[in-house]
């Protein structure tokens, strides 16, 4: 395995294989789940709620986790939390498999995921930067995200949809799984650094501290407030994707599966040439092209019924943000010092995944209200009021990336 990162280190190597892992039991799951929920029940606002469950703790808890992770030893941190998230999936499995699972069930289990995500992954965002040197971070990116681009999008969601309708129990243990094996390889990295000694003080001055560094770095403000409400809108129209798959585009639960692969080939091909991308083209650029993809996405899937028209458009889509996602991950890991990683890790997380939230709970009110299109309509008439506003504020992106070096570089 060291042999395939010879640049980025041994201890790279192990964060590489426990991300593989995770990443393939988190697809099947996300393949899952909504199927799980629609075999309960078909109202959109259920199926959308357990999406919703799982991405709540992220406006509860995100800030305060950001700040836990700069106070704890966050190797220990992400191995506790792989523990408890495996236990829950535990829960699931024996519940699907004893015909006892309900929907209440399925949201308190989604919860207690998303609560260890906001841990584990804010505590996780800092391994790359401590392991990695920082003229290596885009390929070490470029490495998770294809990582998570073949497992997570390839071959797990088609895998999940496959192995629900074989036994539903079973993909949820394979997730079980893969929150132990996790947790085993991460237990093995000996390069990331102990917290920085500080005095005691109330957890709300250091949550306070990230706040204010993020609000006054104004390009890295930017980009949080614009997923924040990109994500509000993306996950109002793909809350309720299962039910789109079914209704509009006339797919089975096996073809729902291959569909979602479209998110794959289109984040590989990202993920591979985000590197030269950004090399080679300004991150100005990159990141204005991307907000048009996201309005056309949302137009294309509004009017469409073809399946293939609708895959088409999600490997497009998926390229942008394959790239997008490199970019603003090396600005952030580039700019953000070592110490206060988690807790800006925290606010930014909070506005990112906290619009995931908001929006999977929206959406399941417009499309129960209005149709399941409404939500891909309103999606992509809020993208584009969104790129008006922010074009001209990522214009310092190119030069910001180029110059940005980390205080403990």
């Amino acid at each position: 395995m060291r042999a395939l990162f010879p640049r980025l280190g041994a201890d790279f190597s192990k964060l590489w294989t426990a991300s593989a892992v995770s990443n393939l039991g988190d697809g099947v799951t996300m393949a899952a789940g909504p199927l799980l929920v629609a075999s309960i029940t078909a109202e959109p606002a259920a199926v959308a709620g357990a999406v919703f469950a799982q991405q709540l703790p992220w406006l509860l808890f995100a800030l305060i986790s950001g700040a836990w992770a700069d106070r704890l030893d966050r190797r220990r941190l992400v191995v506790t939390v792989n523990l408890i998230r495996a236990a829950a999936m535990a829960t699931l499995v024996v519940a699907v498999a004893g015909d006892a699972v309900t929907v209440p069930l399925i949201y308190a289990v989604f919860f207690v995921l998303g609560t260890g995500e906001t841990l584990a992954d804010t505590a996780a965002s800092a391994f790359v930067p401590a392991l990695v040197p920082t003229e290596r971070l885009p390929t070490a990116n470029a490495w998770l995200g294809a990582t998570f681009t073949v497992l997570n999008q390839f071959a797990a969601k088609p895998l999940g949809a496959w192995l629900f309708v074989v036994a539903a129990a079973v993909p949820f243990g394979v997730n079980a799984l893969s929150f132990a094996a996790s947790a085993a390889l991460v237990a093995g990295i000996g390069g990331i650094p102990a917290p920085e000694p500080r005095p005691r003080r109330p957890l709300r001055t250091d949550i306070a501290e990230g706040i204010r560094w993020l609000w006054q770095h104004r390009l890295l403000r930017t980009l949080a407030m614009t997923m924040a409400c990109g994500n509000v809108v993306f996950c109002a129209a793909f809350a309720i994707f299962v039910l789109y798959a079914f209704e509009r585009l006339g797919l089975s639960q096996l073809g729902y599966g291959v569909l979602l692969t479209a998110f794959a080939v289109g984040g590989l091909a990202g993920t591979v040439t985000a590197p030269a991308l950004i090399r080679t083209v300004s991150a100005t650029a990159l990141l204005r092209a991307g907000l048009l993809v996201e309005v056309a996405l949302h137009a294309t899937l509004a009017l469409t019924r073809t399946p293939w028209i609708a895959a088409a458009m999600i490997v497009v889509f998926s390229v942008h943000a394959a790239v997008w996602g490199n970019v603003v991950t090396t600005l952030r890991q580039r700019s953000i010092p070592g110490g206060l990683y988690g807790r800006v890790a925290g606010v930014y997380s909070l506005l990112d995944l906290g619009g995931a939230a908001l929006g999977s709970l929206l959406g399941g009110a417009v499309a129960q209200a209005y149709g399941i299109t409404a939500t891909f309509w309103t999606a992509a008439a809020a993208m584009a009021v969104i790129t008006l506003l922010t074009w001209r504020a990522l214009g310092p992106a190119t030069s910001t990336l180029r110059s940005a070096v980390p205080e403990n570089a």
